[in-house]
């Protein structure tokens, strides 16, 4: 139950960012701000549920390694920000890591 809940929070974790980007547009400034702060709290609260039965060092760099590469890939794939071969290597290392940590544990 405790890797599902740090899987969920690092999808979490990915939509906090996009509330962000939402915000940025004067006419959903207000609901992004709120999409933010919601999903930043439901990211943090299943990570706090998480460390109950992970080491908190893996359950870190798990979490911050869905949400960054899952935040690559919305960016690039709904924002229309630059893409490479040499940065889908980068997502592709930190995936590796994350599968290596869970692996390891």
């Amino acid at each position: 139950m405790s890797w599902i809940s740090l899987i969920l929070a690092g999808f979490f974790e990915i939509a906090w960012p996009v509330g962000l980007k939402m915000a940025q547009n004067p006419a959903s400034r207000w609901s992004g701000i709120g999409v933010a702060m919601f999903f930043i709290s439901l990211s943090g609260l299943m990570l706090w549920l998480a460390q109950r039965h992970i080491p908190m060092g893996t359950a870190y760099a798990v979490w911050t390694g869905i949400g960054a590469a899952g935040t690559f890939l919305v960016g690039v794939w709904y924002y229309g920000d630059p893409s490479s071969l040499t940065r889908y290597l980068g997502v592709a290392l930190i995936i590796a890591g994350v599968a290596t940590l869970r692996l390891a544990h």
